[in-house]
């Protein structure tokens, strides 16, 4: 082999290796990703309160005596209208799904006679030493199912305060004797406040 062809094979062989550095170059430059300082990926977590819990906690059921004092029992019997389908609320009515609802207020629970009263029920009824309080109502109306755990009651419960609060004071004037409202910020056993609007004065 001549010096001709050695040159000539010699040249191809650089030019290959000079277009390879090339193209690594350009790729470099074209491609290249900063490396980041902190090797990892950053995971952000929802924000939590000093005390471990969720930043924006629950608000806190409002007491039944607040709601009321500013209850309407017009608005309360129009509720009451959806009741009718399972329970009477004449005296000496009738049970029909649901125990008859007449002096509701205060009456031991479980215990009004010749309904058949779910084993849940009776269990909550603690021998009928539990009565059918502002407060009792109030909650079991809101969910009926989780305030009496085994109750046979379907209805889902009431989850607007307005609408408990004048059906509630709707069933205190189902009684020829209304019991006294339990006074503002106070308990349902504690003093009574002015009747409901349009509820007839406590006797």
């Amino acid at each position: 082999m001549d010096s001709f062809e050695i040159n000539k094979l010699l040249a191809g062989f650089l030019g290959t290796v000079f277009i390879v550095f090339s193209v690594g170059i350009v790729s470099d430059a074209l491609f290249h990703s900063a490396q980041p300082e902190k090797p990892g990926f950053a995971i952000e977590a929802a924000e939590e309160s000093a005390e471990g819990g969720p930043a924006a906690p629950a608000a806190e059921a409002k007491p039944i005596a607040d709601l009321l004092a500013k209850a309407n029992v017009e608005a309360g019997a129009a509720i009451f209208k959806k009741c009718q389908a399972c329970h009477s609320g004449e005296k000496g009515g009738p049970n029909k799904v649901g125990p008859d609802l007449w002096d509701l207020i205060d009456r031991p629970v479980a215990e009004h006679e010749g309904f058949a009263y779910s084993a849940g029920m009776k269990d909550f009824s603690k021998g009928g030493s539990e009565k059918w309080t502002y407060d009792n109502i109030n909650q079991f109306i809101t969910s009926p199912k989780k305030f009496v755990k085994g109750t046979a009651m379907g209805f889902a419960g009431l989850p607007k305060d307005e609408d408990r609060a004048n059906v509630i004071a709707y069933l205190r004037t189902l009684s020829d004797n209304p019991k006294p409202l339990p006074a503002p910020g106070a308990s349902a056993s504690n003093a009574p406040a002015k009747p409901a609007e349009g509820a007839a004065p406590a006797k």
